[in-house]
């Protein structure tokens, strides 16, 4: 069987579908999983066993295109899937495998697309309530709940040849214990844990003998810097916005503990086996989790959370302000 997926066009969106690839391996041993997905994911499907190739959506995320999506269909007859199943709930996600004539397209009810999707569910979202049971639910009949089936957790297995150039690159060794620090979410201000405290939660780290590593993407820049400025220079280095995904995805591997908002590096994280700590303001746990073992969370204890605003409606962020350091810090020595 030659499975084409389409996949969705965020990080921890990304992580959360490698638990569909594994439950379709299950259910299909032999299957070839093939994954349409922008260009900058490439690295984070690459570190999924499961994916046979990943194939460049060459369209940035909510362009239409038709005729674009016509010729990348068609380029696709060839290669003869039996099923696609599309992720993202756009009516034009799902117009590649139907000019491809893929026979069975596999989606929940989203935008109008009946047609082009042949095999249309209808979310319950009562039952479907992690957004991983949404994924994982596509690979079995319509019907089908959560409670009859398993929901593999995402496991990230980066080359071995990638860790070692990125820790040569960035001068990195782990004679000290790592704690990986996230203190973006591209979100918005709403799912930010103040920088003060990731800094007093660093210098605790550190005065116990560790070191600190800041992830980020050029975003998160100026947090990251501010935090790093306000802690021993000796035990910290400035990774955000330095790396590629591909050397982020292969350094967060060798870390020990880390703590992150709610991001798609906090995905990458507890899929990478690292021991995880989710912080959630604006957002719910109840909804996107880190889905490994190794993983905890803290979330915000005030009545207005979970809000999903980018930015606080009241202007206090307390859902964030007061999530103290010491809560934090508790809670990651029980990962440990």
């Amino acid at each position: 069987m030659k499975i084409f997926i389409v996949g969705p066009s965020w990080v921890g969106d990304m992580v959360m579908a490698q638990s569909l690839f594994i439950a379709l391996r299950r259910l299909h041993p032999s299957a070839q999983i093939d994954v349409l997905a922008p260009a900058w994911s490439r690295p984070i499907i690459e570190a999924m066993p499961e994916v046979n190739k990943a194939i460049d959506m060459p369209l940035g995320h909510g362009v239409l295109a038709i005729k674009s999506r016509r010729m990348l269909g068609h380029s696709l007859r060839s290669e003869q899937y039996d099923w696609a199943i599309v992720l993202p709930n756009s009516f034009k996600s799902a117009l590649i495998p139907w000019f491809a004539k893929i026979p069975r397209r596999t989606a929940w009810k989203g935008e109008m697309r009946y047609g082009v999707v042949n095999d249309l569910r209808q979310l319950d979202k009562s039952v479907f309530s992690l957004m991983v049971h949404k994924y994982v639910g596509l690979a079995y009949d319509k019907g089908t709940t959560p409670d009859a089936f398993e929901c593999p957790a995402p496991l990230l297995v980066p080359a071995t040849e990638n860790i070692a150039k990125a820790m040569t690159k960035f001068g990195l060794d782990k004679s000290k214990s790592v704690l990986a620090l996230c203190p973006g979410a591209e979100f918005g201000r709403a799912k930010k844990w103040p920088e003060r405290h990731y800094a007093e939660i660093a210098r605790r780290h550190i005065a116990e003998g560790g070191q600190v590593w800041l992830f980020g993407s050029q975003n998160d820049v100026p947090a990251c810097g501010a935090i790093a400025d306000s802690i021993d220079q000796d035990c910290v280095s400035l990774l955000a916005g330095n790396t590629s995904l591909e050397e982020a995805v292969a350094l967060m591997s060798q870390a020990d503990l880390a703590l992150a908002n709610d991001s798609g590096l906090m995905h990458a994280a507890a899929a990478l086996n690292v021991p995880t700590l989710g912080l959630f303001g604006s957002t719910s746990p109840d909804y996107t989790p880190p889905l490994s073992e190794k993983s905890a969370v803290i979330k915000a204890d005030i009545d207005c959370s979970p809000c999903f605003k980018r930015d606080c409606p009241f202007g206090h962020y307390k859902c964030l302000e007061e999530m103290m350091p010491d809560r934090v810090w508790t809670a990651l020595q029980g990962l440990k």
